[in-house]
């Protein structure tokens, strides 16, 4: 029998040893995560469309992205996400072999390799003054089909230059190796430059603009050297506005300092002319002042009138004539050279659900060389750029295709009337984050419905334990996954029990809700928000956030839940806001409130109405607050709760800190039962001279606490410190707001305070010396940690406060607690003076965090991680007990058991420990978290010019089996230990039978 437990023991430990750990496989990517990549709303494209290669577009975005796109379906071929204070400014094509990219308002140029998007040069251009920036490609860029035997003859050296202006000077650069051949310093000219103009096979460059707005100056430029050749300069009596628009290499168009008069300039024989004409000429009814608009259109310009564009074209004779007038929602592109000598535009209309695009000559304004009509989602919204590309038919004529940005960022391709793939890319400015449960599993369906035979399950566990023993080729690793997608079971639209299929509502800068599935990212339903719809009477409307506004319980099957987006009618504090309830199960605008009066601050506050809808009060900026929803039942709960409400609100720009509450109704012109009036209860001035306040940070109203209680060694207990009503604040010193490193030690100084915001009264504070921000910070439970630059030891540092509540700490008898006996239960008011006292310790920390949030699960039983989103754009799960104030250098053996670590002055950072995984979530802004039923997991989603979302188990999956358990395995298991047994004690049998007989 001895035997048979020793070869029990050997078997257990070859398949235990056989098991999967934490680790993440190959075949294991998307069964808990999913990523998406994204550009944001483009607002340059430049196409690559040769006959040799792929066809690609090249584009910058607002998100300060540069990416070739695949013009076939779409996809990313390579992207660059330049960092936030490097800003793409133009963008173009050299030698069909170089992306050329211009940022920082001028000083920096970049060359990529178009297939592959590597860094060829960069360059940095200096300057003495701030400037408009300019950029001009030669045309050998653009070589066309027609001339695609000419490109082989043209030279390519250091000859082929990229002109930029930037900071006051022209710049020649090399495109093949970034070297400045030249630099030209134009301010000593007195000029502004507003136009560069190389003529096609000239060496002379003409920089046009003003010297002050009554002069016109044109500097003829030597390409070879940079030698000024000639300044010529001109007067106009009546001033320029400041805008230039080229129409010719030798043809320039103004408007003088009232806007009611074009300028028509000429530089022809080394001479300037002007001509001047009056709007009123030629557009009836003008009224006001128009502006230029920027066009490539050869001869042809445009302006903008009140709610119209007038395009106008320069005859021969210089005299200027309309050619049409359209509405401003006609989005117009560029001019696009098809043929020798030819060249078109196109005129994109919005209709009702078409969108009408034109391509026309632009020498022949009658004739249209193409009219296609296109249905479009109305949850797109407008049209606001278009850029066109050729292509050759078959029966060798032109066809067009053209690459359209929508009011909603999204990104489409339109070609023979269809569009042949879009892209939405407006998920690449996610502004605000909120979940929604899914519905519950209707009577008579199984969640867990079984879709395979008794074959295929045996089939697909024999594959899975291939796997596991790494015994699987590349053909059974994709089966294996593809097995595992399907059985999860994640993408289905009901709840499970486990809580991890959710819905994440998300509001986009552009005014757009998505409702993401969290178990495979696709969008369920889309909204275009009408209510910030320009239509709607908003000129600039804006999406701000998204509060919870009902979340049904007790009616989860005869009512949906529904939230509410706060958006502004422009960038003012004082614009009129907007309200609208959406339903999160359908994505239906339920009920758009069109809000009178101006918001400033949402308060959700924690009171609902029968139907389950949660009542917020909205402060607009006459700090008159609002009660919403606006019936009568919300008003008499409030009146309830009338003394019991207090908020509080932070003016960075004053340094001050104020405490609200309400005082009495409204008086206004109109009665409103649903407007008071309220007064400051306390405020706390931060000197104007000494501190600037940086970053404040408060608890989750929807966070758990499990106890309130913590044991420490020697079985002694510690109370936390609970109140929802404590804020962190971060002050510096006014001279350290600059960049790291741009004051001394000396004059810099980081203040941290724990402040009550019922009272007002500071519960805590801290100065850290020689320190300096940005500061990140998380506030959980009785705890805060925030990460700030410590200036004399050259590193980042991240330091924690707990607070402890002392007027319990008498509360250590077990037997009291038991029977009792304790002011555990007994109210907490801010108003009584609370008892607390604080631990506090710091630690270097490597990376630069641009995020920090902290896991939230169910019950709050489980541990914490600090989630920091990286310089790097990727996120490390740190657990909370590095950050433990009570840390010693030397522990007690009463700590050890605690599982208190030893002190370190660092903070460990382990590969593992990247929940991103080898994956970057470029341009990352926000890290949220949410908890799953299963009280072991939390839910993360992170945001930024990508998407990432994934499970997290903090303290492992303790309370239940992993999605990928091998159930086949654990069977075989099992088998093998009882097929071992019989067989040892059989063995053993026959020993003790031979060993009797002897």
């Amino acid at each position: 029998m001895a035997m048979a437990i020793r070869v029990f023991l050997l078997l257990l430990l070859f398949f235990s040893s056989s098991y999967p750990t934490f680790s993440l496989y190959e075949d294991q990517i998307g069964l808990m995560d999913w990523h998406q990549q994204y550009i944001g709303k483009v607002k340059h494209a430049v196409f690559h469309t040769q006959k040799a290669g792929r066809k690609r577009v090249v584009v910058f975005t607002e998100e300060n992205v540069v990416a070739s796109l695949d013009l076939r379906s779409g996809e990313i071929f390579w992207r660059h996400v330049l960092g936030t204070k490097d800003a793409i400014n133009e963008i173009d094509i050299a030698l069909g072999k170089y992306v050329i990219t211009m940022s920082s308002e001028g000083s920096m140029l970049r060359a990529w390799n178009l297939p592959d998007g590597q860094m060829v040069w960069e360059s940095f251009l200096s300057g003495l003054k701030p400037s408009k920036s300019l950029l001009s490609v030669p045309f050998i860029r653009n070589v066309i089909n027609y001339r695609s035997s000419v490109q082989t003859s043209l030279k390519v050296d250091k000859d082929n230059l990229v002109l930029v202006y930037s900071n006051g000077c022209l710049h020649a650069v090399s495109i093949i190796d970034g070297e400045i051949l030249w630099k030209k310093d134009l301010t000593t000219e007195g000029i502004e430059v507003q136009q560069l103009v190389q003529p096609l096979g000239s060496d002379i460059i003409y920089a046009v603009g003003f010297g002050n707005l009554p002069q016109f100056d044109a500097c003829q430029i030597n390409a070879k050297n940079g030698e000024l050749l000639k300044h010529d300069s001109a007067t106009f009596p009546g001033g320029f506005s400041g805008e230039l628009l080229s129409v010719s290499s030798d043809t320039f168009v103004a408007s003088d300092a009232t806007r009611s008069i074009l300028v028509l300039i000429s530089i022809r024989d080394g001479s300037i002319s002007f001509r001047q004409t009056y709007i009123s000429d030629f557009v009836q009814d003008f009224s006001g002042t128009a502006v230029l608009l920027p066009s490539k259109i050869t001869g042809i310009f445009a302006i903008k009138i009140d709610t119209f564009t007038v395009l106008i074209r320069v005859t021969v004779e210089g005299k200027l004539e309309v050619v049409d007038k359209i509405d401003q929602g006609v989005a117009i592109s560029d001019v696009l050279s098809f043929s020798e000598g030819q060249q078109a535009f196109a005129l994109v209309q919005q209709g009702r659900n078409k969108i009408q695009m034109t391509v026309k000559h632009s020498h022949d304004w009658n004739s249209g060389l193409l009219e296609e009509s296109i249905e479009m989602d109305q949850q797109r919204g407008l049209v606001h750029k278009v850029f066109i590309n050729h292509y050759l038919r078959t029966d060798k004529s032109y066809g067009f295709r053209a690459l359209i940005v929508m009011e909603d960022h999204s990104l489409l391709l339109v070609q023979q009337g269809e569009i042949v793939w879009s892209r939405e890319d407006g998920l690449a400015s996610v502004v605000d984050v909120t979940t929604a449960e899914l519905p519950v599993e209707k009577d008579g369906v199984s969640v867990a419905k079984v879709e395979q035979n008794l074959f295929e399950w045996l089939k697909g566990h024999l594959l899975k334990l291939k796997g596991t023993l790494m015994l699987a080729g590349p053909n059974e690793v994709a089966e294996i996954q593809r097995i595992r997608l399907k059985s999860t079971e994640k993408s289905k639209m009901t709840r499970d029990n486990n809580g991890f299929r959710k819905l994440l509502i998300v509001l986009t800068r552009a005014g757009k809700l998505f409702a993401l599935h969290t178990g495979d990212g696709r969008v369920v339903w889309s909204l275009l928000l009408h209510s910030l719809r320009k239509s709607e009477g908003c000129e600039s409307p804006i999406g701000l956030n998204i509060y919870q506004w009902q979340v049904p319980h007790h009616h989860a099957m005869d009512e949906n839940p529904s939230v509410l987006v706060v958006g502004r009618c422009g960038y003012n504090l004082d614009a009129p806001g907007v309200l609208s309830i959406v339903d999160t199960y359908t994505g239906m605008e339920l009920n758009p409130l069109g809000a009178t009066h101006s918001i400033v601050q949402v308060i959700p506050l924690p009171f609902t109405d029968s139907t389950e809808q949660r009542l917020h009060l909205l402060i607009d900026s006459d700090q008159h607050a609002h009660l919403y929803p606006r019936t009568r039942e919300a008003i008499s709960i409030f009146q309830r709760e009338f003394a019991n409400i207090y908020w509080y609100s932070v003016e960075v720009d004053n340094g001050v800190l104020r405490g609200h509450v309400l005082k009495d109704n409204c008086i206004l012109e109109v009665a409103d039962e649903y407007c008071f009036n309220t007064r400051d209860l306390w405020s706390i001035v931060f000197p104007s001279e000494s501190e600037k306040i940086i970053a404040t940070v408060t608890r989750k109203s929807s966070e758990v606490v499990h106890t309130q209680a913590k044991v420490i060694a020697e079985q002694d207990v510690m109370y936390k410190y609970v109140s929802q009503n404590v804020i962190f604040v971060a002050t510096i010193a006014p001279k350290a707001i600059g960049e790291i490193g741009s004051v001394t030690p000396e004059e810099s100084w980081l203040v941290v305070y724990l402040i009550d915001t019922v009272t007002g009264r500071i519960l805590h504070r801290m100065i850290h010396h020689g320190s300096q921000g940005p500061v990140h910070a998380v506030f959980s439970e009785n705890w805060v940690v925030y990460q700030y630059f410590n200036l004399r030891a050259h590193r980042y540092e991240m330091s924690v406060i707990e607070i402890y509540d002392q007027s319990r700490a008498d509360n250590k008898d077990v037997w009291r607690l038991v029977l009792g006996k304790h002011n555990l239960t007994s109210p907490l008011s801010s108003f009584s003076r609370p008892e607390v006292i604080t631990k506090s310790q710091s630690y270097f920390f490597t990376h630069t965090a641009k995020a920090i949030a902290v896991t939230s699960t169910s019950k709050g039983i489980t541990s914490k991680q600090l989630l920091i989103g990286t310089v790097g754009d990727q996120v490390l799960a740190l657990d909370k007990r590095f950050l433990d104030p009570r840390r010693t250098v030397n522990p007690t053996q009463a700590e050890k058991e605690e599982g208190l670590l030893p002190l370190t002055d660092s903070l460990p950072i382990m590969p593992q420990s990247y929940v991103t995984h080898a994956l970057k979530v470029e341009g990352l802004r926000g890290i949220v978290t949410m908890p799953a039923k299963l009280e072991s997991t939390t839910l993360a989603f992170i945001y930024g010019v990508d998407l990432f979302f994934t499970r997290l188990a903090p303290s492992k999956t303790y309370d239940s089996l992993t999605e990928d358990f091998s159930y086949a395995l654990l069977l075989i298991t099992i088998v093998a230990l009882v097929l071992a047994i019989i067989v040892t004690w059989v063995l053993s049998e026959r020993k003790d039978l031979q060993e009797k007989w002897r």
